[in-house]
């Protein structure tokens, strides 16, 4: 049976419909087909669509029958077939409605993949498919062996076209009836102008990001550039400090005219390459910076009347320097105080025409003004003065260093008015606190302690004090100050001779301590070991330390690379994260300072887990190698570090033992050149060929 099934597939390829039209079958079981004309588009996809069965005829094959099948005579739908009737290279079984017009026929597929399709050249027309049922050839009701399809899934009707697009997601109406488009090949793409054909805005903003000598040479490529790098958007930010000197005058002039409208900030410190006087050039410039809220002329040499157009022409100024201008007077002073009520910095130290008369004005106009800086001026006895910053108590910042005329009196005035009412108990003025947060009265020669013990407990917000070259002061006008300024973090007492270590053992015990930052104990040649090791014991943020000319030794740098560890253990130090400074020390010209303690500074520092480091400042003879070891530190060169701070303990061992009297004197001079050598090539980054001399820096012995 399998033989006749496999000869019929060879003898009858492609698809075949029975034509309905025709008589009755011929004799022999035989009906006659004809080829069914070509469809498109819509019908030609649900032609497309047919059911195969899984009918009985696999048994007959000698194949298992599937799990899903029951094993009664009715068929089920196995699978649906999308491929083409015409296609060549798929199964041609013809429509499935062929099989509701050939009656009993059965549609069921009869050949292989490889059957050849109804394009063939070879395919004969005249071929007829013989029925192999046994009861279809006697003519009897046979099985039915495929299933029709439903009426609403035929081609033409509108439910079959609801049904198909509702399956098939993303199936369109006319799909598969649109024509095949070629893509066509890219053009070449036309040459591309980048700056030429970029916004003017992205231009600038990419501008934005170099610096201001670089925008200036930038400038030369071309006129849109040239354009585009002198823009105000460009320059809203004006600070010359660090370029001036490296831009031509009519640079920096036409910079500032085109920037005008756009600069807030103008900073023109240093410009001594401005003319004299500005003259037309200086009136355009004033004409158009009309804009300003910071303003800067510290030593820069503009005349009198460009800096008062300045002045009239920018109302909404808040910081204003004009620190060193030697032909500024109380003039421009009477400007500002009637042109800038916005005022909250002002800076006029080292202005030799500016008195407290012009003071006056401004601190009785400018009511928000918080900083003031007026070092050198003169007139700071004057009562008018210090009465009207005593009732204005407005201010944070009070700059009066190397004022002479401020004595005692003016500085109790200044800080508890005119006749207070005082407390018989502390013997202490009863007046509202001053909200003064720094304060520098440095190189005052005329305050002593009477007039520096008015700040106790009147200056509860103080952070920063500066009372250096104070030659008259001792530990009774600081132990009060200590103890009611819980949030010092600045003490300078530079030169001031007469103070002893009771002061730094109060500051350890004040409320301060724990806060305070930065100390500057130079040149107090009494302060020594027994001072300073409570202090650094005690004030846990201390960062920079100035004990140059002191009595300090070695046992103060002991201690300080002690508290370095202990901060180490409770700030662990994060992985593979470089080390930083810590603690600055400066103890050179400090004859109690010697190499020992130098080492031990060093060998902290090369320390594993370290976190923080100690940058030292000692004597010069050490001072190469300390920088060195320091570069290899924060490089992260452990090893290298710990290398030069052994070959350098050698040398100065051996120089120690080269100074020595006695037998061997010649081996320990030769053992001295040789640590010599060895050092100063580990000091320059290893060894060179040759015989090296040992520099003087480290030949040194105290």
């Amino acid at each position: 049976m399998s033989q006749v099934i496999r000869d019929e597939m060879t003898e009858s390829p492609g698809t075949m419909t029975p034509n309905s039209t025709h008589g009755a079958p011929l004799p022999g079981g035989l009906l006659p087909f004809e080829q069914p004309p070509k469809l498109k588009g819509r019908r030609r996809f649900l032609q497309s669509l047919q059911r195969m069965s899984s009918s009985q005829s696999l048994a007959s094959m000698r194949r298992a029958p599937p799990t899903s099948y029951s094993g009664t005579s009715k068929a089920s739908m196995s699978c649906v077939s999308l491929s083409s009737s015409s296609s060549r290279h798929c199964h041609s079984y013809g429509n499935s409605c062929s099989s509701i017009q050939s009656g009993t026929f059965s549609t069921a597929p009869t050949s292989v993949a490889s059957t050849p399709g109804p394009e063939n050249q070879n395919f004969d027309s005249g071929a007829r498919i013989r029925c192999l049922d046994s009861e279809l050839a006697g003519h009897a009701s046979p099985m039915p062996k495929s299933v029709p399809l439903p009426a609403d899934m035929r081609a033409g009707t509108k439910e079959a076209m609801s049904a198909v697009t509702s399956g098939v997601a993303g199936v369109f109406e006319d799909y598969f009836s649109k024509p095949i488009v070629r893509v066509k090949e890219l053009r070449k793409r036309r040459n591309f102008n980048f700056w030429g054909d970029m916004p003017q805005e992205l231009g600038m903003h990419i501008l934005h990001f170099l610096r201001p000598k670089e925008i200036v040479k930038c400038s030369a490529v071309s006129r849109k550039w040239h354009k585009m790098c002198f823009d105000g958007q460009l320059w809203s930010n004006l600070d010359t400090q660090e370029y001036y000197q490296d831009i031509p005058a009519a640079s920096l002039t036409k910079i500032i005219e085109r920037a005008g409208p756009f600069v807030r900030d103008l900073n023109l410190r240093g410009c001594v390459q401005m003319p004299e006087s500005w003259g037309q050039d200086g009136q355009n410039i004033t004409d158009v910076c009309r804009n300003l809220e910071y303003f800067s002329l510290e030593g820069c040499r503009i005349d009198r009347s460009s800096v008062h157009y300045f002045l009239l022409r920018n109302p909404r100024l808040v910081h204003i320097n004009l620190s060193g201008m030697k032909g500024l007077s109380n003039s421009a002073l009477r400007i500002i105080a009637q042109n800038c009520p916005q005022l909250e910095h002002l800076n006029i130290s080292w202005c030799q025409n500016v008195d407290s008369r012009g003071l006056v004005r401004v601190i009785q106009s400018c009511s928000k003004l918080k900083d003031l800086r007026a070092g050198e001026v003169k007139g700071f006895n004057d009562q008018a003065l210090l009465l009207e910053l005593f009732h204005r108590n407005s201010l944070e910042r009070l700059f009066v260093d190397h004022c002479v005329d401020l004595d005692d009196e003016a500085l109790q005035v200044l800080i508890q008015g005119s006749d207070p009412e005082m407390d018989p108990l502390t013997e202490r003025a009863v007046v509202s606190p001053r909200n003064f947060r720094h304060l520098d009265l440095s190189r005052c020669s005329q305050l002593t302690d009477k007039g520096v013990k008015c700040l106790a407990g009147n200056v509860p917000n103080l952070c920063g004090l500066q009372l250096s070259y104070c030659e008259e002061l001792t530990d009774d006008a600081l132990s009060g100050i200590l103890e009611s300024t819980p949030h010092m973090t600045h003490l300078n007492l530079e030169e001031v001779d007469h103070l002893s270590n009771s002061t730094l053992q109060n500051l350890a015990k004040s409320p301060c301590a724990q806060k305070l930052q930065h100390l500057n104990i130079s040149y107090c040649e009494n302060l020594g070991d027994s001072g300073m090791l409570h202090v650094i014991k005690s004030c846990p943020r201390l960062h920079t330390v100035f004990m140059d000319n002191t009595r300090v030794s070695d046992l103060v740098l002991t201690e300080a690379a002690a508290q370095i560890r202990i901060r180490d253990r409770i700030n662990p130090l994060a992985s593979n994260s470089p080390p930083t400074v810590g603690l600055h020390l400066v103890v050179y010209d400090c004859q109690n300072v010697t190499w020992t303690g130098v080492r031990e500074v060093l060998s902290r520092n090369t320390e594993p887990n370290r976190q923080e480091v100690i940058s030292l400042k000692c004597f010069y003879g050490y001072q190469d190698t300390v920088n060195e070891h320091m570069k290899r530190v924060l490089k992260g060169e452990a090893k290298a570090a710990s290398r030069l701070e052994r070959k350098w303990a050698e040398y100065m061992v051996a120089s120690e033992e080269a100074g020595a009297q006695g037998a061997g004197a010649r081996r320990r001079r030769r053992r001295l050149r040789e640590a010599a050598m060895v050092h100063a090539d580990e000091e320059d980054g290893g060894p060179r060929n040759g015989r090296r001399r040992a520099r003087s820096g480290g030949c040194a012995v105290m």
